[in-house]
């Protein structure tokens, strides 16, 4: 998504406003506190089946138990190994199945995107943090569709537009809200930025976005130097502050790359030539031709909001012209193993993310191994790095859990309810079905 001129997000008094009336509308603490959350008596939850979402292993537990305690997920496994802890509140959600809260990766509803990302070509020093509005209703209405967590970032008119966050949806306080700061370096390599100005080409734009990664990693090294007392001190400089935390693999680069040989330089520019972590967060118009090479990279392909595509005669591989074919489904067989999905909200609506995955399937991806449920939850919390935290149904992660009628791949399938840290943030038989 292209936001070019601040003046068309809301001004910062609209934003104040609409933060006062999120928080208005936020779940209200009961005097006794939910039962799982922080303070409270432990929550006991069985159902017929837990999408458990790990990253190895069998991702299916049936008639299980998830217990939670304190926010946090203290017990999953089959109901008829475990047994409820004294203190526990017993909650059986039936026939409806349990899984781990949805990831959105690229979101530009977070807040009110009062920000002028089209300054410079680069623009690596920008927070988008500074237009959180927490709670929004695109969040509430996210979080009725079962996304508990997103990564909110600037938009792609210029080549660095700058620093996302990652946030809960469910929350209504920025402090408790951020899961980290920055949530990603954005970067957009072509589909916008050559309308800046006056126009430009690509082979400019490579060679700003190559020059500009650099200076930031030359600083990070030199500050990192001086840290281990192996070089002379370097002063802080607000532009590079981002650097330090991509040389230490804490943050990552999400990148705006699209068509073949746009993706092909995401892989061999950012983390082959540059040695930054990066993951594809668009992938359509035959990116999928680049997949060896972004599987062999370690580079995720976060695919979205196009999620089909178009052959023609002539392509690589392929002997039809006119077929549709899935993008998911291609970078599939083309043996990537980490394919998670996006929405660009509000290109597709943020509470439209779980549809990503069912067109995927519906466009031939094989989901034997659950790879939808991975591609909606643990994919995208291991492609940003946050997985010690959030994206599947382990023992010491947050117990940010949502309930569902059925397979989140099925469209048929509709959310009840969903826990953020063991607190009850959505439930549709006491606040009504928003999505």
């Amino acid at each position: 998504m292209n936001h070019h001129i601040t003046k068309h997000g809301l001004s910062m008094i609209a934003a104040t406003l609409l933060a006062g009336a999120a928080l208005a509308q936020a779940p209200a603490q009961s005097p006794d506190r939910d039962p799982g959350s922080r303070g409270a008596p432990g929550l006991a939850l069985k159902t017929v089946k837990a999408l458990v979402a790990t990253w190895d292993g069998p991702q299916v537990v049936d008639n299980a138990l998830v217990l939670v305690k304190d926010g946090k997920i203290v017990g999953v496994g089959p109901s008829s190994e475990m047994s409820v802890p004294e203190g526990f509140v017993l909650e059986d959600v039936g026939s409806n199945w349990l899984m781990p809260g949805m990831i959105d990766l690229h979101s530009h509803v977070g807040g009110s995107m009062d920000i002028n990302d089209m300054v410079l070509l680069a623009n690596p020093d920008l927070r988008v943090k500074t237009s959180v509005v927490p709670f929004n209703p695109n969040m509430q209405r996210a979080l009725a569709a079962g996304v508990t967590a997103c990564l909110y970032i600037p938009g792609s008119g210029t080549n660095i537009g700058g620093q996302g966050i990652l946030i809960k949806t469910g929350v209504a306080r920025f402090e408790d809200a951020v899961i980290r700061d920055p949530g990603s370096l954005k970067v957009a390599q072509w589909g916008n930025p050559e309308g800046w100005t006056v126009g430009i080409g690509m082979a400019f734009e490579n060679w700003n976005t190559r020059n500009t990664l650099q200076r930031g990693m030359a600083y990070a090294k030199m500050r990192k130097a001086a840290e281990d007392g192996k070089g002379p001190a370097v002063a802080r400089n607000p532009q590079w502050d981002v650097f330090p935390e991509l040389l230490a693999k804490r943050v990552q680069v999400s990148t705006h790359t699209q068509v073949y040989q746009v993706v092909l330089m995401t892989i061999t520019m950012i983390k082959e030539e540059l040695g930054i972590d990066v993951y594809i967060d668009h992938g359509e118009f035959q990116g999928f031709r680049a997949a060896e090479r972004a599987q062999a990279s370690g580079v995720p392909a976060i695919l979205g909001p196009r999620n089909f595509d178009r052959t023609y005669k002539g392509f690589v591989g392929m002997d039809t012209d006119g077929k549709w074919i899935g993008i998911a489904a291609e970078y599939q067989k083309r043996g990537h193993k980490q394919i998670g999905f996006n929405t660009d909200a509000p290109v597709i609506p943020a509470e439209e993310l779980f549809l990503q995955a069912s067109i995927g399937v519906r466009y031939g991806m094989d989901n034997s191994n659950m790879d939808t449920v991975r591609g909606l939850t643990i994919v995208p919390a291991k492609t940003a790095g946050i997985d010690h935290r959030v994206g599947s149904l382990e023992v010491g992660k947050d117990a940010d859990i949502i309930v569902i009628s059925g397979d989140p791949a099925d469209p048929r399938s509709h959310v009840l309810k969903a826990l953020i840290e063991g607190k009850r943030a959505y439930d549709a038989s006491t606040e009504g079905q928003r999505f």
